[in-house]
């Protein structure tokens, strides 16, 4: 019987619109599941999924290479949504000048914070220098930070897993650790969220308001510029 099932779930599973088809399923149910919870944040729809995913992969031992065969065509409609965030940004631009210095100094000392920490706790636990690198460019958007740590020498497949861990994390417990230290100024939640967990955030930051979602938006993409500047520098100091 299980011999069977499994015969019969690679074969769908060779099909990409099954995989597609599977995958949005998994996340609109999940929507569904952290909207009936009064939007728990442990229940966040993001997470759930992946763990579900994973899961399913795991228990019908389906390779990811077929999966990824459906859920590529999600994978490509990442550019245009990324694009998309510039909509709520232009109608936000007259207070996005007004408060341009305010943001490029709150996204360049969030971006030194974010990869600092990140490489001097990780050496003091006493990480490998390849460990630490690939962790440290965590709060930058996934394609960038890839980039980032190939260039550096170390292993994007680790990056790739702890900046969507940092999303996870951050659209899980951003808000109510802003809340908690009485940041009441949407466009304030929006820099601090996008800057520390990229597009993950800044997905929770359009939930919260317009205004922090397109302020979000804007700090995920200077923080992602100024990691690619900042962080060789960082570690070639560290280093030294």
């Amino acid at each position: 019987m299980i011999e069977h099932f499994s015969a019969v779930w690679m074969e769908m599973a060779a099909n990409p619109l099954f995989n597609l088809t599977l995958t949005l399923l998994v996340f609109v149910s999940a929507s569904y599941l952290y909207r009936q919870f009064n939007n728990n944040p442990l229940l966040n729809p993001v997470l759930v999924s992946i763990v579900v995913l994973v899961g399913l992969l795991y228990v019908t031992s389906t390779p990811y290479d077929i999966y990824f065969k459906g859920a590529q065509f999600l994978h490509f409609l990442l550019g245009p949504a990324t694009v998309a965030l510039a909509i709520p940004l232009y109608r936000q631009l007259e207070r996005v000048k007004k408060s341009a210095a305010a943001i490029l100094f709150s996204v360049l000392c969030g971006s030194i914070t974010a990869a600092g920490t990140a490489i001097f706790i990780t050496w003091l636990m006493g990480a490998q220098w390849v460990s630490i690198i690939s962790i440290a460019p965590k709060s930058v958007t996934t394609p960038v930070a890839m980039g980032i740590t190939e260039q550096l020498g170390g292993l994007p497949s680790l990056t790739a897993a702890i900046v969507i861990l940092t999303g996870i994390i951050g659209a899980m417990f951003a808000p109510a650790l802003l809340k908690l230290c009485g940041v009441e100024d949407e466009a304030a939640k929006g820099i601090a969220i996008g800057a520390a967990s990229h597009g993950v955030g800044t997905a929770r930051a359009i939930q919260i308001s317009e205004v922090a979602g397109a302020f979000s938006g804007l700090a995920m993409g200077l923080n992602a510029l100024a990691t690619a500047l900042l962080l060789p520098i960082l570690w070639q100091l560290f280093r030294g």
